[in-house]
């Protein structure tokens, strides 16, 4: 799994551009089969998003989904957009996150009627809570003048089928609100992407604006004011959540690597490091101690710390000849510690920043290890300093 990397998928183009707006340095990725993903970095994060446009439809989403999640073994995909509220509990505005996600398209035709047979999808827990943390403490809404009442996060069931709802009043509309009551907005992807993540073993999140009430007043005219709203407050709420989610993975291996670093240590154990130094011990009793020497230094200039990055390359490199870092992981790993060497050697307020953000992207694909997270922390550190 990449720990610092999360899927964003959108059915349109308008839902596309309002998550691509908060993401820094968005480079191309094609997929074998030719779908084409963008993968950015959320502006002053350490978090990637692989952005991916599915177009309309539960079928196609699936596909698009499953792809993206072979392809980039995500922390979590995010279906991300605009959706019509079935009830009045949800404003034009607000944002609807699904707790589960109905397939309303499911049913059996009987002499007395359509019967419905459903399929459901529960979002995975750790994301509800996560989404319901967000949704408490609030700021993650993009504030501008003119923008009125600041969205609400509404929490319930999504209901997903294969047509456009627009009316009150139709055969289906009625059916649809008299067996799926309980959800707060309808769409027409979700279903698919709940699935491929059901099958992928990969944590979804539905995400949605609401732009219109699926009660005939939808128009064109409308969709054109309302929707980049609608858009643009789920991608601000999507790309938080995303954030946070790559922050736990993040707190969740550094605190692995504690563990590890304080298991392996013995009991009245004195450690001494050293730097291209001579190291003395003094002390009336001492048991088991031990000196490292040419451990993390202390970085005070850019040279430095080029040299200890090319020193962590080599470190990769009998990782990944060693078979505990896979292909995938290794390539980008080295890939960031070039961008992370070139940024250092460019030696500018912004290049150190963009240095600091690659080595803690560089951190993330590295979290299953814990002698290359201790062999990077002081390098992170050092960078941070620098600049």
């Amino acid at each position: 799994m990449s720990k610092d990397l999360v899927v964003i998928l959108t059915a349109l183009n308008l839902e596309y551009e309002a998550v691509r707006r908060k993401l820094a340095g968005p480079r191309a990725h094609l997929h074998e089969r030719g779908t084409r993903f963008e993968v950015g970095t959320v502006q002053g994060t350490s978090c990637r998003v692989a952005l991916g446009l599915t177009n309309k439809g539960n079928h196609s989403a699936a596909v698009i989904a499953e792809r993206a999640i072979q392809e980039f073994s995500p922390v979590a995909v995010l279906f991300v957009g605009v959706a019509g509220a079935l009830w009045d509990t949800a404003r034009l505005g607000d944002v609807v996150m699904a707790s589960h996600v109905y397939a309303y398209h499911g049913g059996t035709s009987e002499d007395d009627g359509l019967k419905s047979r459903p399929r459901v999808w529960e979002t995975a827990h750790g994301i509800s809570q996560l989404g319901a943390h967000l949704a408490r403490v609030g700021g993650w809404a993009d504030e501008s003048p003119g923008r009125g009442r600041a969205p609400q996060v509404r929490f319930g069931a999504i209901a997903a089928g294969e047509v456009v709802q627009n009316s009150r009043i139709s055969a289906e509309a009625r059916w649809i609100r008299q067996h799926y009551n309980d959800a707060l907005a309808i769409e027409m992807e979700a279903a698919g992407v709940a699935q491929a993540g059901h099958l992928n073993g990969a944590p979804v999140a539905i995400i949605r604006g609401i732009s219109d009430r699926a009660d005939g007043t939808k128009s064109s005219t409308k969709d054109r004011d309302r929707q980049p709203r609608a858009a643009a407050n789920a991608a601000a709420f999507a790309v938080r959540l995303a954030v946070e989610l790559v922050g736990e993975q993040e707190q969740i291996a550094m605190s692995r690597a504690d563990r590890a670093h304080t298991g392996d240590r013995p009991r009245e154990h004195v450690d001494n490091t050293a730097h291209g130094s001579t190291v003395g011990i003094m002390a009336g009793s001492v048991q088991s101690s031990s000196a490292h020497v040419n451990a993390a230094p202390a970085v005070s200039r850019p040279a430095d710390l080029v040299t200890e990055l090319d020193g962590l390359r080599d470190r990769l490199r009998r990782h990944h000849a060693e078979g505990t870092l896979d292909d995938d992981t290794h390539r980008e790993a080295l890939a960031e510690l070039g961008f992370a060497r070139r940024a250092v050697k460019e030696d500018t307020p912004a290049s150190r920043k963009r240095a600091t953000m690659a080595l803690k992207r560089l951190r993330g694909l590295v979290a299953d290890s814990p002698e290359l997270l201790a062999a990077l922390a002081p390098l992170v550190a050092a960078a941070g300093d620098l600049s």
